[in-house]
Formats: structure tokens, sequence, C-alpha cells
């Protein structure tokens, strides 16, 4: 009975036990029921998908390794295409994080360089799994033919353009992101560079320091080395150039410089333009060695790892489009101008700024990129040197063409013996002979000729002696002698005093000074005796005995004779207030000589003799002029007289000394 018992408690644990294995399997079959729906809905598509592979089961099983093998590279280059859109989020803005952005981009380029490495790889493992399918029958042809033209469009692309952007574009936007820091960098650390003073004689002009702070360089310079990784080299020039190039023309606008585009035909002479030809000498310097020296020295600071030929066509870009061929235009414009004396100093003017420039000149312009402005500047020094010596050589002969023209009616002194003593003064003097002795010397040179110091001061010496021959000439073409002393007067004591004194009038000597003023104290002589030195004769007081009897005799001759008096002072002063003494020293001397002369006499005989004829009734036709009168007419004598705008109506013979309006007709 016990063993039964023992039989049924086992028996019930065992069903107990298969009834819990009941209960899970039921479940399993539950979950199994609902994979099994969710298979049964995938079978179609999966159909669809091994439609096209018909292979047996064998053929199939060997043709798993080689998709393997294609699969691998295709599926690291997707990997990687998904790493370079990762990077995207970590590209910040170059502005704030430069050093960020250029580390995230240098990845970036790291990252496509390998996509464009393994697409090549990777296309061509597909394109042996797809021969191999097709060889060995695994799939039907319109599969294979599928496949072969979507590996026929991925060759296509890989090779054409868009394998460049592989990334849809994320690097270029990336450069140009950065191209424009680069230009950002550029603007806003660019600042027009006002003129600054003039220095005082003998200083030093200050060379302007680098434009653009150091760390902005080091910016400048790091941009530059990721855009040339990425060709784009040529960009960052142009960038460079329209920014700087402005920054100088706008530095050169702040001048007024707009007298740099005059041309030939607006005006006639060099005088005409002298103030402008003043000015570009100051701004020639103030460009060349404040804005063209500051714009060489960066472009070699931000360029420096390109090159020497890179930097340097950089700078010879910027200075020709910022204004340095306007320079030397304008400097051109001035040697085809018409050919006037004034013109020789002029163009020493020009000669001597470009002289002071030219080892400025020589630094920063030479080499083959600024052949340009090379070729127009040796172009304008020839011309200058040229038109300087033709001018100077003519200066003889140009005096002596004028001992042709008539003297000046009013006895003054001929503007080209005004202009030649003070153009010889000039020439000789500090200022342009140190010049002019190099033009000669170059010029010369040229013809294999050697030129001395005594071959200049020779040719003035010509010109001072064609003077006074002139000056000979023109005192016998007066119809009378007087206005004749008068001129020669006038001309000799100019020679005197604005010769005497000076660097030209101690190369003259003190012997041929010494002859000028005594020709003028001559013929000062001359024209008193012979012009108002005469009319004291006609108060003679022969005759005139005051008695009884003799009084109406007297007062008859006093008559006449003050008649014949007038008639004489006012013919004579009428003739002679059309002449002129320029100087007024020698001015105020002859008016006071010819008081003296005349004046004294007629006070003493008007108090003895004109109380005869103050009491007759035509008195005042008699007694015209009192002593204090004649005076004053006799000081109002030989002042130049006032042309238009107040300037000093004096006459100028025709010719090349004649300033443009009265002679239109001069010849180039």
């Amino acid at each position: 009975m016990d063993k039964g018992i023992d039989h049924l408690i086992s028996a019930r644990k065992l069903l107990k036990a298969n009834v819990e294995k009941s209960k899970c399997l039921g479940a399993s079959l539950e979950k199994s029921g609902s994979i099994l729906g969710e298979i049964s809905c995938r079978l179609p598509s999966l159909e669809v998908a091994v439609w096209p592979i018909q292979a047996e089961r064998d053929a199939l099983s060997a043709v798993g390794g080689h998709i393997n093998q294609a699969v691998v590279p295709a599926a690291s280059v997707l990997k990687v295409f998904d790493a370079i859109h990762g990077l995207e989020k970590s590209l910040s803005d170059p502005q704030y994080d430069l050093l960020g952005y250029l580390s995230v981009l240098k990845r970036l380029e790291e990252a496509l360089r390998f996509l464009g490495d393994n697409c090549g790889m990777a296309i061509q493992w597909l394109g042996d799994i797809v021969e191999y399918l097709d060889d060995h029958r695994v799939a039907d042809k319109a599969f294979i033919s599928s496949l072969k033209k979507a590996l026929a469009n991925l060759r296509e692309l890989e090779a054409g353009d868009e394998k460049g952007r592989l990334d849809g574009g994320l690097l270029e936007a990336a450069l140009d992101r950065l191209q424009n820091e680069f230009r950002r960098l550029l603007v806003e650390n660019t600042v027009p560079l006002p003129m600054s003073s003039p220095t005082l004689p003998g200083e030093q002009a200050c060379i302007a320091p680098s434009p653009l702070p150091v760390a902005v360089i080091q910016k400048l310079q790091a941009i530059l080395g990721r855009l040339i990784a990425n060709e784009r080299l040529e960009k960052c020039i142009s960038i460079y150039i329209e920014v700087r190039s402005s920054n100088v023309r706008a530095s050169l606008q702040a001048l007024n410089l707009d007298y740099l585009e005059i041309s030939v035909s607006e005006f006639n002479d060099v005088a005409s333009i002298e103030g402008y030809i003043a000015k570009w000498g100051k701004h020639l310097e103030f460009a060349v060695k404040h804005l063209f020296e500051a714009e060489y020295k960066l472009c070699n600071d931000v360029f420096e790892r390109m090159g020497l030929d890179v930097w340097k066509s950089c700078f010879a870009k910027i200075a020709a489009q910022a204004g340095m061929l306007a320079f030397l235009q304008f400097g051109k414009t001035v040697t085809e101008s018409r050919k006037d004396p004034i013109k020789l100093l002029k163009l020493l003017d020009i000669f001597a700024s470009l002289s002071k420039l030219r080892s400025d000149f020589n630094r920063l312009f030479g080499g083959a990129p600024c052949a340009e402005i090379q070729n127009l500047t040796r172009d304008l020094i020839k011309r200058l040197i040229g038109g300087a010596c033709e001018i100077f050589w003519e200066l003889l002969v140009q005096v002596e063409l004028q001992r042709r023209t008539p003297p000046p009616p009013d006895c003054s002194i001929p503007r080209v013996v005004t202009f030649i003593t003070d153009y010889c003064n000039k020439l000789i003097g500090d200022d342009y002979r140190p010049i002019l002795m190099q033009v000669l010397v170059i010029e010369r040179s040229w013809k294999q000729e050697k030129f001395q110091e005594r071959i200049l001061y020779n040719e003035l010496l010509k010109l001072v002696q064609s003077i006074e021959v002139n000056l000979d000439t023109w005192s016998k073409g007066y119809k009378d002698a007087v206005p004749s002393y008068l001129f020669q007067m006038n001309n000799h004591w100019h020679l005197y005093k604005h010769l005497k004194g000076s660097r030209f009038g101690g190369l003259l000597g003190d012997t041929w000074l010494r002859e000028h003023e005594q020709y003028k104290d001559y013929f000062s002589t001359m024209y008193l005796r012979e012009s108002w030195g005469k009319l004291p004769t006609l108060l003679s007081r022969e005759g005139l005995i005051l008695f009884s009897g003799g009084r109406a005799t007297a007062r008859n001759l006093v008559k006449q004779r003050l008649k014949a008096f007038n008639e004489a002072f006012d013919e004579m002063y009428k003739k002679h207030s059309n002449y002129v003494i320029a100087d007024k020293e020698l001015r105020e001397k002859t008016c006071q000589a010819i008081i003296q002369t005349i004046v004294p006499v007629y006070r003493s005989y008007m108090q003895n003799y004109g109380p005869l004829v103050e009491q007759d009734a035509s008195a005042s036709k008699y007694a015209k002029y009192t002593a204090q009168s004649l005076e004053k007419m006799f000081n109002s004598l030989f002042h130049p007289k006032l042309a238009k705008h107040g300037s000093l109506k004096v006459r100028h013979p025709s010719g090349k000394f004649n300033p443009p309006s009265e002679d239109p007709q001069s010849v180039k």
C-alpha cells in the first residue's frame, strides 16, 4: 500500500510538470504565430527581390564571398560620407574661431580625399561582382542590365566634375566662407592713410609702418594656406588687390588729384599749371614713400610664403590700379606742352622729384612685374632731359630774336630783360644748378660727349651779353634821344640792382656791375639835361627892372616867360606821364632830381615876379602852378599804370617770352 501511494505522488508530480511544459509550449506557439505572420507578410517582397536570381543553390553559395568583397569597401565609403556630413555641424564661424574652423576644414579635406580615392575602388569591386553574376548566369539578363547601367552612371560621376562634389558641395561652401573671412579681415583692418604735414628742411620723411596688425597678417596667412591647398590662390590675390588698391585710391582721392587727368589741350603752357606741378612733387613723394612703401611691405608680409614672383606681381597690380600710372602720365603731359622758357624750370622740378625718389623707384618698382611702370618712368625721364636741354640751348636764339621787336614806348624794362636776369639767377642757384648740371651731363653722355660746368656758365654769360646788345639796339629805335636815355637808365639800373649780390652777379664780376651803375648815372644825367633841365632857362630874369615906368614892361615879360614855361611844362609833363620807372628807388631819385632842378628856380621866380601878374585879371592864365603843385605833379610821374585786377600794366615784347594771352601764335 505504501508503494502505491508513492507511485501516485510521483505520477502527480509528473503530470504537474507536463502541465507547466504545456503552458510554456502554448506561449511559445502563440509567439511563433505572430512571427510567422510577419514572415508571411514579408514573403511577397522577398519573392520580388530574389525573383531575378534563378540560379541553383550551389551557385548562389559560391557567389556569396564575391558579394561580401564588393559590399565591404562600398559600405566603408558610405560610412565616410556620413562622417563628412557629421563634420558640417562642427564648422564654426571663422570670424570667431578661425583655428577651429581651419582644423575642421582640414579634416573635411582629408575625408574627401579618402572618399575620392576609394570611390573608384568600390565601383571597381561592384563592377567585378556584376561581371561575375553575368558570367555565371546567377541572375537574369534584365537584372544584370540594370546593374550595369547603374555602374556606368557611377563611373561617369566619379570621373567628371561631380567628383569634387562627393560631399554635396560642403567643402566649396566652407571655402567660400573662408574666402569671405579673408576679405572681411582685409576690409575691416584697411584704413586710408592721411597725408602727413610736410617735414622740416633736412628732416627725413617718416616711412609708414605696416598697415595691418601682426595678428591679422597671421590670420590671413593661415587662411591662405587652406585656400591655396584648394587651388584658390588667384581668387585670394584678386580680393587682396581689389581691397588694397581701393584703399590707396581713397588715400589719394583725399588730396584732390583731379589735375592728374588734365590733357595737353586743356592748357596753353606750363605757367598755367605751375601750381599743380609743385603739388605733383609733394603728392608723388607721399604716394611712393608712404602709400606704396606700405603696400610693398604688406604684400611681402602676407604672400612671402608664395614666393617672390607672387607678391611682387601682386604689388605691381596694386600700384598700377591705385594711381601710379596717372602720376607718370601727368609728367608726360607736361613734357608735351608748348615750349616756353619757364617750362625748363618746371621740367627740372619734375626731374628733381623723380631723382629724389630714384632709389625708392628702383626698389619698389624693379623687376619684371613692374615693367609697365619702369617703361613709363624711363620714357618720362628721357622726355624731361630732352625737353629741358632743347629749351636751354635755344635760349640764346630766343633772346636774339627779341632784338627785332620795337622798344617799349613807355621806356620800361622789356620782359626779356627781367626774365633773363631772374632766370639766370635761378639756373645757377642752389635749387636748380645741380639738377640742370645733372640733366646736361646725361644729355651729353647720350651723344658720347663730355660736359663741363664752365659750359653752363659760358652759356649764361652769352645770354647777358645778348641782352646788352638788345638794349643798345632798342635804344636806337626811339626817334627822340630823351626816351632813349630814360630807357637805358631804367635797364642798366635793373641789371645792376638785380644782379648785385647774387651768384650770377658774382659770376659777371664787380667791374661789370660798376659799369652798369655808371651807365645808369650817365643816362640819368643826360635824361635830366635834355628834358626837364631846359625848363629853368625859360624863366629868365633878363630885362626885368622894377622901376617907375618899367613895371608894365616887366609885367609883360613875366607873362610871356610864364606862358612859355607853362606850355613847355604841359607838353613835357603830358609826354613824360606815359613813361614808367618801375623801380621805386630809382623813380623817387629821378623825381627828386627833377624837383631840385625846377621847383627852387620856379619858387624864387614866382616870389620875385609873381606879384606882377597875380593882380592881373588873367592871373590864373600865367600863375598856373604853385611850387607845391609842381612838386606834387613831379612826384606822380613814372608810376606803373594799373591794369585790370591790380596788375602792373607793363609792356611785353612779342615772342617766346610773352604771356600766353599775348602770344597765342607762339611756335611749339
